[in-house]
C-alpha cells in the first residue's frame, strides 16, 4: 500500500508539474504576441526596436523577479540547494516560470504605450523596479494574502477581493503603469497640429494581426492554467474565455466600424476583461463582459486620441487598464448566483480591490518614471525621434534598403 500511496503521489507531483509548465510556455509565447502587435502597429522606422524592447525586457524581468521580485510576493528565496528546489518535480521552480511569464507581461504592456519615443536603457531600468517592487507588491497582497487586505476584505463584506487570472493583478497594473509614463512621456512630435490629431497609420495590418491571434491562442494557457494543478483545471475558465473573446470581437467591429486595428484589439479586450471571474460566471455573463470591454476599448481610445491627447501608441490604457478594471468589477457582478455564477464574491470587495490595483500603478509609475525622467532621461531627441528608434539605438532598419 505505501508503495502504491507513494506511486500515486508521484504521478500526481509530475502531472501537476508538466500542467503548470505547459501553461508557462503558452504564456510565453505570448510574448511574441505582444511583439507582433506592437511591430504592426507603430511606424516602419520602430520595428526593430519594438522586437527587442519585449525580449529584453523579459529577459531582465526575469533577473528581477527571481531575486528580488517572487520573494517580495510569497517569501520564497531560489538562494538554496538545487536538491531542495528540485523536490516534487520541482513544482516551485515551474510556478515561478509561470508567474514570471504574468510578471514579465507588464513591461510588454508598457511597451506598447511608450512606443516610437522612449529611450532604451531607461525603460531597462523601469522595467527592474516595477517588476522587483511595484507588481510583487500589488501581486503578493491579492495572491499571497499579504499585509492582511484579503482577510480584512473578507471579514467586512463577505468575500476577499477575486481575482482569478490577473484583469487586475496584471493588465490593469500594466495599463495603468504605462498611463503614467505615456503621460511624462509626452505626445510624439508631429502627432499634434494646431490641436488636432494627425493619424499615424499602422505599418503591418498583417503583423498586427498575427500578433493579436499569438495572444489569444496564449491566454488560454493564461487562464486555464492559472488554475496551477490538475485537480483544480476547469472547462468553465475556457469557455468564459472564448465567450469573452467573442464578445469582445464583436463589439469592437460594431463599435469601430471594420477598422482592423480595433478588429483585432476586441478579443484582447475581452480577454482582458474575462481574466478576474473566469472560474466563477455564467457563459453568458462572460458574454456580455467581453461585449461591455470592446466597445469601452474602442470609445476610450478613440477619445484618449483624439479628445484628451493622450498620446497611447497601442491604447494600452484603454486595452489593459480600464478593461483590466471592468474585469474586476464585471467579477463582482456576474459572479453572483442570481446572475447565473458560482457566488462567493462581494461588489464592493472587487471595487476596492480594483481601485487599489489602479492607486498602487498610478503612484508606482509616477515614482519610477518620473525619477528616471529627472535624473536621466526617458525621451529619445527629437532628431532620433525623427530617424527612428530602430536606426537611432539599434543602427538598422527593418527592411534592407538594397
Amino acid at each position: 500500500m505505501d508503495n502504491l500511496q507513494s506511486a500515486v503521489d508521484t504521478l500526481v507531483h509530475s502531472s501537476n508539474t508538466l500542467f503548470l509548465l505547459l501553461g508557462a510556455v503558452m504564456v510565453l509565447a505570448m510574448h511574441a504576441g505582444f511583439a507582433f502587435l506592437e511591430v504592426g502597429t507603430v511606424r516602419q522606422k520602430n520595428q526593430v526596436n519594438a522586437l527587442a524592447k519585449i525580449l529584453s525586457d523579459f529577459a531582465v524581468s526575469t533577473l528581477a523577479y527571481f531575486f528580488i521580485g517572487y520573494w517580495i510576493s510569497y517569501g520564497v528565496s531560489f538562494l538554496q540547494p538545487a536538491a531542495v528546489l528540485s523536490a516534487d518535480h520541482g513544482y516551485v521552480l515551474v510556478k515561478f516560470f509561470f508567474l514570471l511569464t504574468f510578471a514579465a507581461a507588464i513591461p510588454a504592456i508598457i511597451s506598447g504605450g511608450i512606443a516610437e519615443r522612449a529611450r532604451f536603457a531607461p525603460q531597462l531600468c523601469a522595467t527592474v523596479l516595477i517588476v522587483a517592487f511595484i507588481y510583487p507588491f500589488f501581486e503578493g497582497i491579492v495572491w499571497n494574502g499579504n499585509f492582511g487586505l484579503q482577510r480584512w476584505l473578507a471579514s467586512s463584506f463577505g468575500a476577499s477581493f477575486h481575482d482569478f487570472a490577473g484583469s487586475v493583478v496584471v493588465h490593469a497594473m500594466g495599463g495603468w503603469l504605462a498611463l503614467a509614463a505615456v503621460l511624462l512621456l509626452g505626445p510624439r512630435n508631429g502627432r499634434y497640429r494646431e490641436g488636432r490629431l494627425v493619424a499615424y497609420p499602422p505599418s503591418s495590418i498583417p503583423f498586427l494581426a498575427l500578433g493579436s491571434w499569438i495572444l489569444i491562442v496564449g491566454w488560454f494557457g493564461f487562464n486555464v492554467m492559472s488554475a496551477q494543478t490538475l485537480q483544480g483545471v476547469s472547462g468553465l475558465v475556457a469557455v468564459n474565455s472564448l465567450m469573452a473573446m467573442v464578445g469582445g470581437t464583436v463589439a469592437a467591429l460594431i463599435v469601430g466600424r471594420n477598422d482592423p486595428g480595433f478588429l483585432h484589439n476586441g478579443p484582447l479586450a475581452g480577454l482582458v476583461a474575462i481574466c478576474a471571474g473566469s472560474d466563477l460566471m455564467h457563459p453568458i455573463g462572460a458574454l456580455l463582459t467581453g461585449i461591455v470591454a470592446g466597445a469601452l476599448f474602442v470609445w476610450c481610445f478613440t477619445a484618449a486620441q483624439v479628445r484628451w491627447k493622450i498620446d497611447d501608441v497601442l491604447g494600452v490604457w484603454p486595452l489593459h487598464g480600464l478593461c483590466g478594471v471592468w474585469g474586476g468589477i464585471a467579477c463582482g457582478i456576474f459572479g453572483q448566483t442570481a446572475l447565473g455564477g458560482l457566488g462567493g464574491v462581494s461588489l464592493i470587495s472587487q471595487v476596492i480591490g480594483s481601485g487599489l490595483g489602479v492607486l498602487v500603478a498610478l503612484l508606482g509609475g509616477f515614482a519610477v518614471y518620473g525619477a528616471i525622467k529627472l535624473i536621466i532621461g526617458l525621451r529619445l531627441s527629437q532628431e532620433q525621434e525623427y530617424y527612428g528608434a530602430d536606426l537611432s539605438i539599434h543602427k538598422i532598419g527593418a527592411v534592407s534598403q538594397d
